[in-house]
C-alpha cells in the first residue's frame, strides 16, 4: 500500500521518503502476531521525530490494533512533543491509509481516533473522499507498518465469483491482511491508494505552489 501511495504522489509532483515506524514488540511476540520483520525492509530506514519539520506533507501508513493506532504509532506520537511545543508541523497536510486484518476490524475508528493526534499538531487532514468511483465499487474485497513522508515539494515532491463487500472509507485507501498476514492488496485496493496518494500531492503542490515555493 505504501508503494502505491507513493506512486501517486510522484504523479502529483512530489518527492518521496517512505520510512518506517520504529517497532516496540520483541520478536517472539510479532512471530505470534505474524508481523513483518522491519529488516527485511532495507530499502525503507526508520523516521526519527526530529526529521518531521523537514517534510511538507505527510501519507500516515496506520495499522490498526483494537480499532485504533496500535502501540508502535502511540509512541511516535508521544514522542513529538518538542515539536508541538514549536508548532513544528501546523499547516502541512496529511493523509492516512490503513490495514485490518479482518471486516470491521476498525478501518474507520482507527482514521478518526488519529485524528487527535494530526489536531493537536495542526496538521491539515485530507482525506479520500470520494473522490474516485472506486469507491462506490461492491464488487470485491476493498479494505489501508509503514509511514509515507514527503520531501520538500520542490517543482518537479476453484470457485465462483463471489460478491464481496468494499471495505475502503472516505477517510482513506485502506486494505486487509488476514488473520495470518498474508493477504496482500488487491489490484483495486493498489488503484485507490495511488489516487489517495495523487490526492492529497496535489493538494500539497496547491498550497505550497501558493506559497511560492
Amino acid at each position: 500500500m505504501a508503494i502505491e501511495v507513493a506512486d501517486g504522489l510522484k504523479e502529483a509532483g512530489c518527492e518521496v521518503h517512505i520510512k518506517q515506524v520504529p517497532e516496540t514488540l520483541s520478536e517472539e511476540v510479532l512471530k505470534k502476531m505474524y508481523a513483518v520483520d522491519q529488516k527485511s525492509a532495507k530499502d525503507h530506514p526508520l523516521a526519527k521525530v526530529e526529521e518531521l519539520p523537514d517534510y511538507d506533507g505527510f501519507m500516515f501508513g496506520i495499522p490498526t490494533r483494537y480499532g485504533t493506532m496500535p502501540a508502535q504509532w502511540k509512541a511516535f506520537w508521544d514522542a513529538t512533543g518538542g515539536l508541538w511545543q514549536k508548532g513544528a508541523l501546523v499547516g502541512k497536510p496529511a493523509g492516512i491509509f490503513f490495514s485490518t486484518s479482518t471486516l470491521g476490524g476498525g478501518q474507520e475508528t482507527t482514521a478518526l481516533t488519529t485524528l487527535t493526534a494530526l489536531t493537536h499538531h495542526g496538521l491539515l487532514f485530507v482525506p479520500l473522499g470520494y473522490t474516485t468511483p472506486d469507491l462506490m465499487n461492491l464488487s470485491e474485497v476493498h479494505g489501508g507498518r509503514f509511514v509515507t513522508l514527503l520531501k520538500t515539494f520542490s517543482f518537479f515532491f476453484v470457485g465462483k465469483e463471489r460478491e464481496t463487500l468494499l471495505l475502503t472509507a472516505p477517510y482513506g485507501a485502506g486494505t486487509l491482511s488476514g488473520t495470518d498476514g498474508k493477504r496482500q492488496p488487491s489490484d483495486l485496493e493498489k488503484r485507490v491508494a495511488r489516487h489517495h496518494g495523487a490526492h492529497v500531492g496535489h493538494v500539497i503542490a496547491a498550497l505550497f505552489n501558493g506559497k511560492g515555493k
